[in-house]
């Protein structure tokens, strides 16, 4: 911001009167090389894992230079040394993810636009040199928007408002992907426990199939007792295929969410099997309490009616009318005797609103202004509901999930038992054993399904607390699949 002190320098040099308008300058100068606004990428990210420490963990980062990107990529190596635990995945995006990376290289982008806001624009300097037989006339004019500068603190406040509103959106962005992360480490979780039921549950239907083929083929089946199991067999093989499907597509996914590179992938390793629930679920006030410490979404339409109050009032006045004022010095040199005359003045253009007052401008900000009250409000309401529809389907799923460990798979267990003893009783046959083992295994995965549901809700949960409510799947578990059928009898 260096333009300021040098026209006023110029100005000393051609004793330009009068001094109300140097000290006037001067002023400018000073306040421009003050309050000039800065971004600061750093002091951004920090903020952000201030508000959303609960979810990063303080570990969001920025790399801006070849050394910082090879100081995240050793974390990120030491991360996938081990084990990937859902705080880990969420620590592994946060520093190695392109798109992390990416999200917050443009909001350093948007940050410095909304600051440029509150800077003025750069003063004109025309020079011109004109030549007569009789002389050479020599021009010099400094033009600059003085209702730029009469409006330099509102466009400041304007500026302010505007990062404010940029810092909220990147906080909010980084909730959602790691949400979005932690949803997709639950789901491949879930995937991978799946297969490996499903594996079990194919292999035991295959078993069966073959036994009732040697019995058909001695006389001791008939052939409707024989299709039933091979039935059987055959969605059996068809939905392992689809479990080891989902398994691949879920792992793929969190792949791309924690933007692993070709190097990386097969370095990936997950748990066996899902984190039990929780001994007890968070209480209705404990959930309101935490979402009372500030929601992003109001935040971020409070902080939109703040920018659209102070743009309307700029716009009251720039919507009128705009001033250019310019300061002169002419300098005429006689070719004859080289006499110089010099001549010193200003110039003010206003723009004249003749054919457009500006109503329809002021009319429009008016308009933001009541859009900008009423989504404040609209988010206001609506966040309330979110917050207990997001807590009931956490809660609904906890307690599916809690359902399935205590009651119906220690029930299905007890049965298997009953029927191993039965069977070593010689009161049941193989395949009423069999068909009791894949019931188990059924009931096992539905348990897995409800954990998972449980997991997601509770990610979505957590998102909701922070203001960036989630879409909220049905809560339910599909029942446990038959076992095809009464293929003893």
């Amino acid at each position: 911001m260096t333009s300021h002190p040098a026209s006023a320098h110029g100005l000393s040099r051609g004793g330009f009167k009068p001094k109300q308008l140097i000290i006037a300058l001067t002023a400018v100068g000073m306040l421009l090389l003050a309050g000039c606004a800065t971004v600061d990428i750093n002091q951004s990210v920090a903020r952000t894992n201030q508000e959303a420490g609960d979810l990063t963990g303080g570990k969001l980062s920025f790399a801006q230079s070849d050394a910082d990107r090879a100081k995240l990529q050793d974390s990120a190596n030491a991360v996938l040394a081990k084990p990937l635990t859902q705080d880990a995945a969420v620590h592994l995006a946060l520093i190695n993810s392109p798109a992390m990376q990416a999200l917050l290289a443009q909001s350093w982008a948007d940050a410095a636009g909304a600051a440029q806001f509150g800077r003025l624009p750069n003063p004109i300097l025309t020079l011109e040199r004109l030549r007569t037989p009789s002389e050479i006339d020599i021009g010099r004019m400094l033009a600059f928007g003085l209702l730029d500068v009469l409006t330099l603190p509102q466009r400041f406040r304007m500026a302010n408002a505007k990062a404010e509103q940029v810092q909220l959106q990147l906080t909010t962005d980084v909730v959602e992907s790691v949400t979005q992360v932690r949803k997709a480490w639950v789901a491949a979780l879930a995937a991978k426990q799946s297969l490996t039921y499903a594996q079990q549950v194919s292999d035991s239907a295959e078993a069966s199939a073959e036994l009732a083929r040697r019995m058909l083929a001695v006389g001791n089946f008939n052939k409707l007792q024989r299709a039933r199991q091979q039935a059987f067999y055959a969605d059996a093989a068809a939905q392992l295929a689809n479990a080891s499907h989902a398994a691949t597509a879920s792992r793929e996914a969190l792949v791309r969410l924690l933007g692993l590179t070709e190097a990386q992938v097969p370095r990936l390793q997950l748990p066996e099997r899902l984190p039990d629930i929780p001994v007890n679920a968070r209480t209705g006030e404990d959930v309101s309490y935490a979402a009372s410490r500030g929601r992003l979404d109001i935040k971020m339409a409070r902080a939109a009616l703040n920018a659209t109050a102070v743009a309307q009032g700029l716009n009251a006045i720039t919507s009128f009318t705009d001033i250019e004022l310019s300061v002169i010095r002419n300098t005429a040199i006689e070719r004859a005797d080289g006499h110089r005359t010099n001549a010193r003045g200003f110039e003010v253009a206003v723009k004249l609103p003749i054919f457009d007052w500006g109503g329809l401008q002021r009319d429009a900000m008016s308009a933001q202004m009541l859009a900008s009250g009423n989504r404040l409000e609209a988010s206001t309401r609506a966040a309330g509901s979110n917050l207990r529809e997001s807590y009931s389907a956490y809660r609904t799923s906890y307690d599916i999930a809690r359902h399935y460990r205590d009651e119906i798979v220690p029930l299905r267990k007890l049965i298997a038992d009953e029927n191993v003893l039965r069977y070593n009783g010689m009161i049941i046959g193989v395949f009423e054993l069999l068909a009791d083992s894949r019931d188990q295994i059924a009931s096992v995965i539905a348990a897995i399904n409800a954990q998972q549901q449980f997991w997601m809700a509770d990610a979505a949960l957590q998102s909701s607390i922070m203001g960036k409510p989630m879409l909220t799947q049905s809560v339910g578990v599909a029942p446990a699949a038959g076992s095809g059928g009464d293929a003893a009898h």
